[in-house]
């Protein structure tokens, strides 16, 4: 099925940033064990839950509740992404996926990474940080941001990485999972872009709030 705009939002068990979280009609909302906690504070409609329920502790009041077991190969998180990509999504919101146990943030990341080469976005939502990955594509900023951007090559080699509008920019060069070339670059107002033709970047940039809400969205 064609979701066109349509956004599953997926909340963890990590530090849930609830200002991020704005569900709009036709979108899809998956509560990933112990994020079922975050979205009930919110009071918003969940209409999946799944996981094996261990940060939770218990099997959640909910009429579609999906449980696993607690030995299995993909995380809560995960399980909850290959469902949005099966229900036909390709824009996922992830929320309480930041801060917590390192080893699940950087599970999180390859989560980003898998969307990405699975031809889907995806995008960590923290109160500091936003964070996204892109395979073989690009990732465009508007006019206006400001702050920090940083870019990664977590696996192997990415390679035709160009920076535009940023204050150091990168025409087709190349980035290594091992060097750390892409830390720290800075927005410069004008509008900006992330792009690589081969291999897989993660990008990091500061939250920023206006206002009008989140003034850098991809």
């Amino acid at each position: 099925m064609n979701r066109g705009q349509a956004v599953c939002w997926i909340a963890g068990a990590g530090e849930f940033y609830a200002p991020a979280f704005a569900p709009r009609p036709g979108d899809f909302v998956i509560a990933a064990d112990a994020g079922y906690k975050s979205l009930k504070k919110t009071g918003a409609g969940i209409d999946l839950v799944m996981g094996d329920f261990d940060s939770l502790g218990e099997r959640p009041d909910h009429p579609d509740v999906r449980g696993f077991p607690a030995v299995k190969d993909d995380t809560d998180m995960m399980l909850a992404v290959k469902e949005g990509l099966a229900r036909g999504f390709r824009r996922f919101e992830l929320l309480g996926g930041l801060g917590g146990r390192l080893a699940h943030t950087l599970a999180n990341l390859q989560t980003l990474m898998y969307l990405a080469e699975h031809g889907a976005a995806g995008f960590l939502r923290g109160a500091r940080e936003n964070i996204t990955a892109v395979s073989g594509g690009s990732a465009d900023f508007p006019a206006g941001c400001s702050g920090y951007l940083s870019v990664f090559c977590l696996s192997g080699r990415a390679e035709g990485v160009t920076l535009k509008g940023l204050k150091y920019e990168m025409n087709r060069g190349c980035l290594e999972s091992s060097v750390a070339l892409g830390v720290s670059n800075e927005f410069t107002g004008r509008p900006a872009a992330v792009c690589v033709q081969r291999g897989t970047l993660v990008i990091l940039w500061q939250r920023q709030e206006t206002p009008a809400g989140n003034l850098c969205r991809p």
